[in-house]
């Protein structure tokens, strides 16, 4: 079966974001003012084979901890796995 993934990696909180300073202060110099902080991350989108929900996610944690996250700087969450629509009721 075909499962669609999609994984956050975002800087862990002790790591400086200057790409999210740059996005807070632009956001406040166009009139958004109640931003007090942003984070930028990243979302990966994958598309796998696997045999079960459970193994699709087992593979994309390995994934993320084998290359998809640096672990010294960022963590990952890994936000959805679904059946890919075109997989739904095949097989």
């Amino acid at each position: 079966m075909i499962w669609a993934a999609e994984v956050a990696v975002t800087l862990k909180p002790v790591v400086n974001d200057p790409q999210g300073l740059v996005v807070r202060d632009g956001l406040r110099q166009l009139g958004f003012s109640q931003v007090r902080s942003a984070r930028v991350g990243k979302v990966i989108a994958l598309e796998l084979e696997a045999d079960s929900e459970a193994g699709a996610r087992e593979a994309v944690v390995q994934m993320c901890e084998k290359l998809l996250r640096n672990p010294v700087i960022e963590d990952y969450h890994v936000e959805s796995i679904t059946p890919e629509p075109s997989a739904v009721g095949a097989g």
